[in-house]
């Protein structure tokens, strides 16, 4: 019988080939290597102390590995250990640069001959749940009606301890003085049956990220329930991921959707309570409510001001307009000392249309804030900042706030479709976090990549388009009295860009290290 329609079969081959279908993912441990990752989890995980079994550098660098080959789940290690080329390379790599003395005692944590390149699906599962908090647990169930944000173990720590060493080597390769950070929350459905439900009306779990815009590397994470509003202790989350920030940078700038639109950060802020950081700059997005639509309607016709986009060096008009706004809420009326804001509102007329079939119903609302303003209806909306006039107009200060809109958000996308962090592995909530730390950190050391190693071209490509150009590339090992050779198709485009990679990362050694 033949095996389908078309005139091919597939057969197992007789003999070991030394093939590999992921060509390019040795690079990755290239750079691992250099950006000092095993030194940073031998530093701040002490999980696998007794000596036995996998390491911690093996098993997280292992997952990392995964999330880049495009595995979705912790089942998908059996395909990675599979690919006998890899495997081969791999264990070449762990070897590399070891003493004697180091070597024994890797030898000596198997008591039986050592047969595997990765750990076994039992294996990560059973190291996932050390991150895992069971009193933590306990706490959450009873309080499932209102918000509760489990504390980190120790090891869970360890993992933002590392990404702060991934954006501290990333930020001395690139030294940018400048941080602009754009928080934002996303939520990632789930059908685990200990999660809780979302805003939106389904089994969620809303981690709330830090962006760091210059460099588009996540700087900070806190995994939530889905019923975590977003906005619920903004400026906690916030005051970590500034002590998460480089050494050398100086100044920081504020970003978030009206999620941020919490008076005690928007304080924090202003007042210049960072002993490091001082005044921080931010533009927020601020709630319409009845108070501020009144002071939206105050304002003259003529002070509304048409909001351009750039079209290749001609500006045009995009329907939009903004004007100041004359607006003090009701958090600020309580005392002299209070800061001052600016805000501005941003207006966009509707078109007049019949509804469509089954919303006739009066009742019925859009998705977003509208007023009525002289017989027009507006979409609209509110920002708060306290960023001078002088230093920036308001069509400018929009433009700057909604580019995060682009990028940050963007990442989201990245995060849950071209990574590991729209399955999550597991009903504990500590081994979710841990899975999602561990996404984070693949997510930056592929930003790494392409800004240290690879063409400016490839600055803005998705995943995807990564995978396809420079990892999921067919390769032959051949083993040689000097080492191992990876030999790709003859003519394959790809070839120069990996030894041209290998190259620039080679050059970066010696200069960073994880401090300590």
């Amino acid at each position: 019988m033949t095996q389908g329609v078309l005139p091919f079969k597939y057969e197992e081959e007789k003999k070991d080939t030394g093939m590999t279908a992921l060509a390019g993912l040795p690079v990755y441990l290239d750079l691992a290597k250099v950006v000092g990752l095993s030194k940073s989890i031998q530093k701040h995980l002490k999980i696998r102390t007794s000596g036995q079994g996998w390491t911690d550098q093996q098993m997280v660098l292992s997952l990392i590995l995964l999330n880049l080959a495009g595995g979705s789940c912790v089942e998908d290690l059996k395909i990675l250990e599979a690919d006998e080329g890899f495997c081969e390379i791999l264990r070449k790599c762990e070897w590399h640069g070891l003493r004697r003395k180091v070597r024994r005692a890797l030898e000596s944590r198997w008591r039986k001959e050592k047969k595997r390149s990765l750990p076994s699906q039992s294996a990560a599962f059973r190291y996932l749940s050390n991150f895992h908090e069971p009193e933590q647990e306990k706490i959450r169930t009873e309080t499932t009606k209102k918000a509760f944000i489990p504390a980190s173990n120790e090891h869970l720590s360890g993992l933002e301890k590392i990404n702060k060493d991934f954006c501290g080597c990333l930020n001395s390769v690139h030294p940018q003085k400048t941080a602009t950070l754009d928080m934002d929350a996303t939520l990632v459905e789930t059908n685990k049956k200990n999660a809780l439900w979302c805003y939106k009306g389904f089994k969620s779990y809303q981690p709330l990220n830090t962006w760091w815009y210059e460099h588009g590397v996540i700087l900070h994470t806190e995994f939530r329930d889905g019923n975590v509003p977003a906005g619920f202790e903004q400026l906690r989350v916030f005051k970590k991921a500034l002590d998460c920030l480089p050494e050398n940078v100086e100044k920081v700038k504020l970003r978030s959707d009206t999620a941020g639109y919490q008076h005690d950060l928007l304080k924090y802020c202003e007042k210049g309570e960072n002993e490091r950081f001082g005044r921080i700059e931010f533009a927020i997005g601020c709630n319409v409510t009845k108070a501020f639509k009144i002071a939206v309607a105050e304002v003259p016709d003529s002070e509304w001001q048409p909001i351009y986009k750039d079209t290749g060096g001609k500006p045009m008009k995009t329907g939009s307009e903004w004007a100041e706004v004359c607006f003090v809420p009701n958090e600020l009326c309580h005392s002299k000392n209070a800061p001052e804001y600016r805000y501005l509102a941003k207006r966009q007329a509707l078109e007049e249309q019949q509804p469509l079939p089954g919303m006739e119903d009066p009742q019925l609302t859009l998705p977003f804030p509208t007023m009525q303003i002289d017989s027009k209806k507006y979409k609209v909306f509110g920002i708060v900042t306290n960023i001078k006039m002088v230093n920036m107009n308001g069509e400018d200060l929009i433009h700057w706030l909604h580019a995060r809109c682009g990028k940050s958000e963007e990442v989201h996308a990245v995060m849950k479709d071209d990574l590991a962090g729209g399955k999550l592995p597991s009903a504990d909530f500590g081994e979710n976090a841990a899975w999602w730390w561990i996404m984070i950190l693949s997510l930056n050391l592929n930003v790494m990549m392409k800004k240290i190693a690879l063409e400016p071209s490839m600055a803005n490509k998705r995943m995807k388009r990564i995978r396809f150009s420079i990892i999921n590339i067919p390769g032959r090992i051949i083993k040689g009295s000097r080492g191992l050779f990876l030999r790709l198709p003859k003519g394959h485009p790809s070839l120069e860009t990996l030894i041209t990679a290998r190259k620039r990362i080679a050059m970066l050694q010696g200069a960073w290290a994880p401090s300590g």
